[in-house]
């Protein structure tokens, strides 16, 4: 397997998870659409300057457009509107979590699009990691009640839908170099998130703190412009199923600094959790 398109996911898998105890944060300080929009545009037009200035092209043959939107809706648009929302009535680690079950949709999808057949390895490899996942649900005491059942139904939409756009990414590619791909497929995805935000919320950019100020920066430079970047860099280079398995990582690394920033519970029983999950990843990966 490419070592480096090990290197690229768990680039991603860092970037992304650090991400979620940040975007927690941000949520109690701008509103979601907004939030998730405007550092994503920002995002995206900071790639497609790194694009010009590494020379390469960011023009898109006609063909190739309908399967860019389509790819920017379901990866982009519909991950950071449902995602964003989901933090609205889940602490940051249940969403990371419940967002990951991305890899049994991806697994289920990838039979049928891609004719990737499930390899005794890689089964192993899913149960365990999510068998790591399910104790630290239970850990963290998810339970389907009436006053979360919204943000869990978005987590698992967004999962899908992710997952989906990854599984037909592999059949059908954009066949663009990883940077300006991720400039497009951000862009295309956060302009019309940033213009309902814009238009149907209520933002007040003077009572963001410094600490809120600097993780704007990390979810626009890290999140969009290094991990999604990586992301599309790693997809090209690993099986689909191996991809979305390894990044099973990100909801590990999200409990984790949930707890240490959020004060989010972390406690034997995710400790153990952890172990298990990054085993299952380990295994996915060889």
């Amino acid at each position: 397997m490419a070592p480096a398109g090990l290197m690229f996911l768990a680039i991603t898998s860092v970037g992304w998870g650090f991400n979620w105890p940040a975007t927690k944060f941000l949520i109690g300080e701008l509103p979601p659409l907004t939030l998730r929009g405007t550092t994503g545009v920002i995002g995206a037009a900071v790639l497609a300057l790194l694009a010009l200035v590494r020379a390469q092209s960011l023009v898109v043959e006609r063909r190739l457009w309908p399967r860019l939107v389509l790819y920017a809706l379901l990866n982009v648009t519909g991950w950071m509107v449902l995602m964003g929302l989901a933090l609205l009535w889940l602490s940051a680690s249940e969403a990371a979590l419940i967002a990951y079950t991305m890899p049994v949709w991806a697994s289920l999808l990838a039979l049928p699009v891609l004719g990737e057949r499930p390899t005794l390895l890689r089964t192993i490899a899913l149960v365990m990691a999510f068998a790591g996942l399910a104790a630290i649900m239970g850990g963290n005491g998810i339970s389907a009640s009436q006053e979360k059942l919204p943000g869990i139904i978005m987590a698992l939409g967004g999962a899908f839908g992710f997952a989906l756009g990854t599984v037909l990414a592999k059949k059908y590619p954009v066949l663009l170099p990883p940077i300006p791909a991720a400039a497009w497929q951000i862009g295309l995805g956060c302009v019309p998130i940033t213009i309902v935000g814009l238009l149907v919320e209520t933002t007040h950019w003077d009572r963001v703190t410094t600490i809120g100020w600097w993780l704007l920066v990390y979810s626009t430079v890290v999140q969009f412009c290094i991990a999604y970047v990586a992301w599309f860099a790693a997809l090209a280079r690993l099986p689909a199923s191996v991809a979305v398995i390894g990044t099973m990582a990100v909801p590990v690394i999200g409990v984790v600094a949930s707890a240490v920033a959020l004060h989010e519970p972390l406690g034997p029983t995710q400790i153990a959790a952890l172990l298990f999950t990054l085993a299952g990843v380990a295994l996915a990966t060889r």
